[in-house]
């Protein structure tokens, strides 16, 4: 038998919604929260399960693809921005 967890319910709840809601990688919400990573992507999952759309909701392969490039590109994005905002605060104090 498991023990039981040292995570409420409404807890768990809450840091799905976060990490569902945001822009950011379920990694970076676990880490705010203080959670391992792991753990919140297996909660994740297991809403992400149990809440499922309807089926005529579903996308089509194309728009899979799409999305599935879009978000590549995002993540790309995004760390590029974070390395362009790293180089600007380093030369910001470089006194030449």
């Amino acid at each position: 038998m498991a023990p039981p967890s040292k995570y409420s319910s409404e807890f768990r709840e809450e840091a799905v919604q976060i990490a569902l809601r945001s822009s950011k990688t379920i990694s970076e919400v676990a880490r705010e929260l203080e959670l391992n990573s792991e753990t919140l992507r297996g909660w994740v999952k297991k809403y992400q399960k149990q809440h499922k759309p309807a089926p005529d909701a579903e996308l089509t392969m194309n728009e899979r693809a799409r999305l599935k490039e879009l978000e590549r590109r995002n993540r790309e994005l995004e760390m590029e921005v974070t390395f362009l905002k790293k180089a600007a605060a380093y030369f910001a104090k470089d006194p030449r």
